[in-house]
């Protein structure tokens, strides 16, 4: 009966343990919020803006992305509209006021060039930093490669954007 009250025991502490430990070490979630405008180079530079909302915890985060690029007709350039679920990946405290990260996500695109257009999925992978200025407020760098599936007329748009991100 010893025994067998000991091996429970011990078992309800094996589980218990690891569980504690995380409680006790764990830091709080931290959010925020990115404005940004920049240059999509697919198939020609045209303005790209969005707005990407995030959370995480020490080195594990999440973030949807809203992105829209610009048409540009005289080059036959399609707008471009994302809506991306990602996770991120990140230093766990920064480096010199930068905190690096690497993102890897997936959702949907909406690809419009006249009146032709592509509706469907696609995913991304990419990386940057987030540079502290003064308080919450920080400067966002990103890069970004996407790769859009059916039949879009460009199906590897690149994207590099800065932003204003505020911490909280």
């Amino acid at each position: 009966m010893l025994i067998c009250m000991t091996r429970v025991l011990c078992r309800v502490l094996l589980y218990l343990l690891p569980f504690t430990f995380f409680l006790v070490t764990a830091q709080p979630a931290s959010a925020d919020v990115t404005g940004f405008i920049g240059s999509s180079s697919t198939p020609s530079n045209r303005l790209a803006k969005g707005l990407a909302v995030g959370t995480g915890l020490l080195i594990v985060g999440f973030e949807f992305e809203y992105a829209h690029t610009n048409e540009d007709l005289s080059k036959e350039a399609p707008s471009l509209r994302t809506f991306m679920f990602n996770g991120l990946l990140q230093t766990p405290v920064p480096i010199g006021g930068m905190q690096f990260y690497g993102t890897m996500g997936g959702g949907v695109f909406r690809e419009t060039l006249n009146d032709m257009s592509e509706t469907n999925l696609g995913i991304n992978v990419g990386g940057g930093v987030k540079m502290k200025l003064v308080g919450p407020l920080r400067l966002r760098l990103d890069y970004r490669v996407h790769t859009l599936h059916g039949s879009p007329l460009y199906s590897n748009p690149k994207r590099f954007y800065a932003g204003i991100n505020l911490k909280f």
